[in-house]
């Protein structure tokens, strides 16, 4: 007769000896200590582990001692490598599916995955843990009654204001996530499309060494994440929009608008930006740069033509 263990089972620990089930298991975004045991657990009883970067993940199995075998399954590989790690499934393999940090599937790979295995009756359990937009949401000071997710707002520009447009009557708390090296343009496009006095936190580096939480409106955030390089990883949350709020200037008439029209007037540069940077709330030196970039990118066309 087999021996009973001792330790009290979590809900769906005899699943690891049913076939073919996906775990998506969250992991650390950043203190390694927020691992959870039943995390731990799973990803060493498991027949394989697809990781979005293997080279990260394997630091990660390292320091908590854990040999299962990895594979790599990312936004460039994941149809080809889905249907492989189907068959495994199929072949009743359990499977663990991870990010580079916090819940997979979530603006991460892995919802293809999850669908077909759902589509074709493949268990999937979720392994819970951390996740950077609600650990963000929580210490932000916005409200957390209702929020909305947006993932990462488009690189370009004239997309991501398009995208703000869109957002800026929001009734609720939005989340982004955001690239370093971006946040200062999408904070400035902010104080366009929704308004400069629009409040803003800005979470950087949540749960390590450098963690830095900012609150104030986006004029205010631009000039603070203005001062100097931004590092880390960046959850970027807006507050609702007030009730009754009048659409914002800059989303009808944008400052390229603006700066043309009285330029077209005559008006001088320095008079103009002046001009615009009161109507519209902004800084003068990033109304001032704006118009530069709107004269380059005018020679660029002449040029083109």
């Amino acid at each position: 007769m087999r021996s009973r263990s001792l330790t009290p089972l979590t809900p769906d620990a005899s699943r690891l000896t049913d076939p073919g089930t996906l775990y998506l298991v969250a992991t650390p975004i950043g203190n390694l200590e927020d691992m959870t045991f039943r995390a731990l657990r799973i990803l060493r009883e498991v027949d394989l582990v697809a990781a979005e970067d293997t080279r990260h993940s394997r630091k990660l199995f390292s320091h908590f001692g854990i040999a299962t075998p990895l594979t790599s399954y990312f936004e460039h590989n994941e149809a080809q490598k889905g249907e492989r790690l189907l068959d495994q499934l199929r072949a009743g393999k359990s499977v663990a599916l991870i990010s580079d940090a916090g819940t997979p599937a979530i603006s991460d790979p892995g919802f293809l995955l999850v669908r077909r295995c759902r589509d074709e009756g493949i268990p999937v359990l979720a392994v819970p843990g951390p996740s950077a937009a609600v650990a963000a949401l929580a210490v932000s000071g916005l409200p957390t009654e209702r929020f909305a997710f947006e993932g990462f707002l488009p690189a370009r520009s004239k997309a991501r204001r398009e995208a703000l447009q869109q957002l800026w009557a929001e009734p609720r708390t939005t989340i982004f996530y955001e690239a370093p090296h971006r946040l200062l343009a999408t904070l400035r496009d902010i104080c366009e499309e929704m308004g400069a006095e629009r409040e803003v936190a800005v979470a950087r580096e949540l749960t390590k060494l450098h963690e830095e939480l900012f609150r104030g409106t986006a004029a205010a955030a631009v000039e603070h994440f203005g001062a100097g390089r931004v590092r880390g990883e960046i959850v970027l949350l807006v507050a609702p929009a007030a009730a009754g709020a009048a659409e914002p200037a800059a989303s009808v008439r944008s400052v390229e608008e603006s700066l043309r029209k009285l330029r077209d007037e005559g008006l001088p540069l320095r008079q103009a930006v002046k001009q615009v940077a009161k109507e519209f709330g902004l800084p003068g030196d990033e109304v001032y740069r704006r118009a530069l970039a709107m004269k380059d990118e005018d020679r660029r066309q002449k040029a083109e033509d």
